[in-house]
């Protein structure tokens, strides 16, 4: 029933793309698309997320946004019930239920994709695209049928799309880990929202709301809102809802570590003494290879480490707009820390000057996170006078 309900999704959001030059690279071509579209009013479609707010009763809108901020998120919410008892903003609301309807049909399309030796792909109207493009034009699509979007970019082309809605800007990561979706490990959807205009000149505190799409033998949509509390997790139901089914409001202490780039250690004496540390400690190992599921494992166990740093051989590649601040805004919402750019600081606090700026970056509870800034730069002077130290753990 599940896999109807995606296929009349997809069906229904296709549009219908004009031919496309053919030295254009494919991500440009769809870009060039909305480009020429004039502006009006969002088109009916099943990623317009509207119609969810419009099922339930006028009343118990009205209520839920007097008191959106004061509401406990309840485990069995749907995610439409979740949305109007945390923002009486409807503008934010479309747009995350708008991106919950394209990480629907991503998951679909990902766990039916055809892989080869190069690369996954599935099909997107009459076109045959690799995982990450598909995932990528759902996206877009989903947020053009918004209406609420003025900006979107994404990882796949870093350059701002006019998509003429008003509100919001939105940076993604389509399909973050999609060379490993041939190895059927978990892949995922990564995206920040910003009210305004702007993706530049920006942080990642001023964010709206974050939220990753997860694609694994469950399929989760993950948000957090930045005047909400907690980080919240909606499961995938057979009948096509998001159902409410955890709230994480507190990162513990926990001997899990997830070591991006192992090949820094080679020339980054700090990071192996730190690795050492771990192992040497009996540290379990966790990591994939896919950002997504090892960050997203701390938020769920309520525990672990995630590291991902450079050295003079291996350059930065974490992208701070499309990855890095949404992922401390849920993060950080949680309960956890982070801590970003070799500066020991919040990686909501990096100015953002270019969509493609790269970073290094820490996740974790306060603990470790302070163990990450000592062991790698000698010190962590934001965390000197809390209570809590990590010598003592």
């Amino acid at each position: 029933m599940a896999a109807q309900i995606l296929n009349t999704s997809l069906g229904q959001a296709s549009l219908t793309h004009a031919a496309r030059p053919a030295h254009q690279p494919k991500a440009l071509g769809f870009r060039a698309a909305f480009a020429g579209q004039a502006a009006g009013p969002a088109r009916s479609s099943s990623f317009h997320g509207s119609a969810a707010f419009a099922s339930l009763p006028r009343a118990a809108n009205k209520s839920a946004r007097r008191s959106a901020l004061t509401t406990q998120a309840k485990v069995g919410d749907t995610l439409e019930e979740y949305l109007v008892s945390a923002t009486d903003d409807a503008g934010l609301r479309q747009v995350l239920m708008s991106m919950s309807e394209a990480v629907r049909t991503i998951a679909f399309k990902v766990r039916t994709a055809s892989c080869g030796a190069a690369n996954c792909v599935n099909t997107f109207g009459d076109e045959q695209l690799a995982v990450d493009l598909l995932a990528d034009k759902l996206l877009f699509e989903a947020l053009k049928y918004s209406g609420k979007v003025k900006y979107a970019c994404s990882e796949e082309v870093p350059e701002p799309v006019d998509l003429q809605g008003e509100g919001f800007s939105v940076a993604f990561d389509p399909l973050d880990g999609s060379s490993i979706v041939d190895t059927n490990f978990t892949v995922g959807t990564i995206f920040g929202v910003w009210p305004g205009d702007k993706l530049t000149g920006i942080t990642g505190r001023d964010q709206a709301a974050a939220g990753m799409g997860i694609y694994g033998p469950r399929t989760v949509y993950v948000i957090a809102l930045k005047d909400a509390p907690g980080c919240h997790e909606f499961l995938l139901q057979d009948d096509g809802k998001w159902l409410h089914v955890k709230e994480t409001t507190e990162i513990g202490e926990g001997k899990m570590f997830s070591p991006g780039n192992l090949r820094a250690t080679f020339d980054n004496p700090n990071y192996e003494r730190l690795i050492s540390h771990y192992i040497g400690e009996k540290y379990t190992l966790r990591y994939t290879g896919g950002m997504v599921p090892d960050v997203f494992q701390i938020i769920v166990k309520e525990k672990g480490v995630f590291t991902n740093v450079i050295s003079p051989s291996t350059k930065a590649k974490l992208r701070i707009l499309f990855e890095v601040a949404p992922l401390s805004l849920l993060v950080e919402k949680a309960g956890g820390f982070s801590s970003c750019d070799g500066l020991c600081v919040s990686g909501l606090d990096v100015e953002i000057k270019k969509h493609d700026q790269r970073t290094q970056i820490c996740y974790g509870s306060q603990a470790e996170v302070q163990r990450f800034e000592e062991y790698m730069y000698g010190n962590s002077p934001r965390f000197a006078e809390m209570a809590t130290d990590y010598h003592d753990k």
